[in-house]
C-alpha cells in the first residue's frame, strides 16, 4: 500500500514539474562567440553595429488556435433566437523577438520582448 502511495505522489510531482525558462535557455549564450550563437539559433534577421556594439536580431513565429466565439443571439420575427452554424475557430500569430548584444565577438547580454516569450 505504501509503495503504491509513494509511487503515485512522485508521479503527481513530476507531473507538475516544470523545464527552463526561456531566459534560463538564453543565458547559455552568454560569453559565446557570434559564430556559435549562429550555429545554436541560425541566420539572424536583422543586424545592427552601433557605438562599437554588434546587435542581432531573431524571431520566432507560430500560430496559435483561438477558441472559436459563443452562439450569439439574433432576434426574429418570433423572438430571439441562436445562430444555427457553429463559428469557425480564429487563429493569431504569436511573436518573441530575441535580441543579443555583441562586444568584441562575444555575446554581453540579450533582451526579449512579445507574448511568446513568455
Amino acid at each position: 500500500m505504501t509503495r503504491t502511495a509513494a509511487l503515485g505522489a512522485l508521479l503527481l510531482l513530476g507531473a507538475c514539474a516544470q523545464g527552463p525558462t526561456l531566459q534560463q535557455r538564453l543565458s547559455v549564450f552568454m560569453g559565446q562567440g557570434e559564430g556559435d550563437l549562429v550555429a545554436a539559433l541560425g541566420v539572424p534577421v536583422r543586424v545592427h553595429e552601433a557605438e562599437g556594439r554588434r546587435f542581432l536580431q531573431f524571431e520566432q513565429r507560430r500560430t496559435v488556435a483561438v477558441a472559436a466565439p459563443q452562439p450569439f443571439p439574433y432576434y426574429g420575427r418570433f423572438g430571439p433566437r441562436f445562430s444555427q452554424w457553429p463559428q469557425p475557430p480564429g487563429y493569431a500569430v504569436i511573436g518573441c523577438d530575441i535580441t543579443f548584444e555583441l562586444q568584441e565577438g562575444r555575446v554581453q547580454g540579450f533582451s526579449t520582448r512579445g507574448e511568446g516569450c513568455r
